[in-house]
């Protein structure tokens, strides 16, 4: 499959601070600020272990132009360009850095921009696999799935009630961020069947949202969804988003779905409005605290899914963050503004 790479500026809102950082990034300022635009060697960090192994990046980056290898701590200084998850302070004597991830919020842009070190990340490949991962979480509340995985190993036969089983068509899923994740979210439930709402910074209509509300209404936006999925960056104006207000807000019988960022969510609250029944469940996929705790009462919730910060997870990830790298270094050679650049 070819990816084809829209020319920025983009909706980073999914993804990254929607600001003048998110602006496309020319590559006549590269040399301005003593950017070599033939890159000699780019280093896949080994953090990337977590997703996918980082010999399969080197290998699929391998160009005549420039070295692609795998690296630890000790050999960021002798790249150009760093390839990775985490983030380490040695970064800052690069050039270029890379996110194999959407969320930038583990990175310090004021320290990235000091240092003239240039940052882009993985917005715009994770819209299919997030949003199929999203509809599993609902087909499996919708359909029960996740009791049967359960009953199945405790080697029990049971069935739902009468009333407990339902289908999506008909449902409505609002959807808190609509940018890249958000509208990947909206194509997959759209085929389903189901109403799709969305919210985002201002009220100007989105494809694949039937109906889109300000961030300002909120609270009346999720109020009458069956399922409410939060796609936004963690940012200031996010932190604690979703806070005792939110969850009153919502349906009893309404789902709360996470794939954004944990501290989108007072998770304290979260877990009492899911004791007390004040929501039917929940599915999530980040965490305050990762790996979540042993001792949370999460783990233990019958309607609550809990997933290790995967929803984007898929065997093509390497190909997909390697095509995004070897653009860019397409674009540095040829004059053209980088793809996904974040500072």
């Amino acid at each position: 499959m070819t990816r084809v790479f829209p020319e920025p500026p983009f909706d980073l809102e999914s993804a990254s601070l929607v600001d003048s950082r998110a602006q496309p990034f020319k590559a006549d300022s590269c040399v301005a600020r003593g950017m070599s635009l033939d890159l000699e060697r780019v280093g896949v960090h080994d953090s990337v272990e977590t997703v996918f192994p980082p010999e399969e990046l080197a290998t699929y980056l391998a160009a005549p132009s420039f070295e692609a290898a795998v690296i630890g701590d000790d050999g960021i200084g002798g790249c150009d360009a760093v390839v990775t998850l985490e983030h380490r302070d040695a970064f800052l004597e690069c050039e270029w850095v890379h996110s194999i991830q959407a969320g930038v919020d583990r990175f310090p842009f004021d320290a990235f921009s000091a240092h003239d070190v240039v940052l882009t990340n993985s917005t715009g490949i994770h819209d299919r696999t997030v949003g199929e991962t999203v509809a599993g979480y609902l087909l499996a509340f919708s359909r029960r799935l996740h009791d049967h995985v359960a009953n199945q190993r405790d080697r029990r036969w049971g069935r739902p009630d009468w009333d407990e089983a339902f289908t999506l068509p008909g449902k409505t899923a609002c959807v808190v961020g609509t940018g890249t994740l958000g509208s990947g979210i909206a194509d997959v439930l759209g085929a389903l069947g189901v109403r799709v709402t969305g919210v985002r910074r201002s009220s100007e209509p989105v494809p694949g949202f039937e109906e889109i509300y300000p961030t300002g209404e909120l609270l009346e936006a999720i109020s009458d969804a069956e399922f409410v999925i939060v796609t936004v960056p963690l940012t200031d104006e996010t932190r604690g988003l979703f806070d005792a207000a939110a969850f009153d807000a919502m349906r009893d019988d309404a789902y709360f779905v996470n794939v954004a960022r944990g501290g989108v969510v007072d998770q304290d609250t979260l877990v009492e409005a899911l004791e007390s029944g004040t929501l039917a469940g929940a599915a999530l996929d980040v965490f305050e605290d990762e790996p979540l705790p042993e001792e949370s009462p999460l783990w233990g919730m019958d309607e609550v899914i809990v997933t290790p910060h995967c929803a984007a997870f898929t065997r093509d990830y390497f190909r997909d963050v390697g095509d995004i790298v070897r653009e860019n270094v397409d674009r540095l050679e040829s004059g053209e503004s980088l793809y996904n650049r974040v500072v």
